[in-house]
């Protein structure tokens, strides 16, 4: 079987790499975007098994707008979204998955310790 792909949509360069090594020493291949319309881009482009996504990147909801735009897409709507933000530490609300306004499979609080990152990503992709 070809290894799985994943994408990590994130502005924080330090984070991307950190998971990057995480998820390559465990088989996967890593693409990396630092901005929502880089991240639909590449999304199109590279077909991932799975993307993880930031909410606070350009503005503090980027991250929505890019999950609303992937899931409304035909090319990507089927990929599932593991959104992964500290959104909820910074806001009076909190946020869960949404059909309309947070299309995303997962919602994922920031700080996620290396074999959670692992887990969630194994749980979407059957690996």
């Amino acid at each position: 079987m070809d290894a799985r792909k994943v994408l990590l949509v994130d502005d924080d360069t330090d984070l991307v790499a950190l998971n990057r090594v995480v998820l390559e020493k465990s088989g996967y291949v890593v693409v990396a975007a630092h901005t929502g319309r880089a991240g639909i881009e590449m999304a199109r482009a590279e077909k991932p098994d799975v993307i993880v996504l930031d909410v606070m990147m350009t503005t503090n909801s980027e991250g929505f707008d890019v999950a609303r735009a992937l899931k409304g897409d035909e090319a990507t709507r089927t990929i599932p979204l593991l959104m992964l933000t500290s959104v909820n530490r910074t806001v009076p609300f909190r946020f869960e998955p949404d059909p309309t306004f947070l299309p995303v499979d997962r919602f994922l609080e920031k700080p996620l310790s290396p074999e959670e990152l692992l887990k969630q990503v194994r749980s979407v992709v059957g690996q």
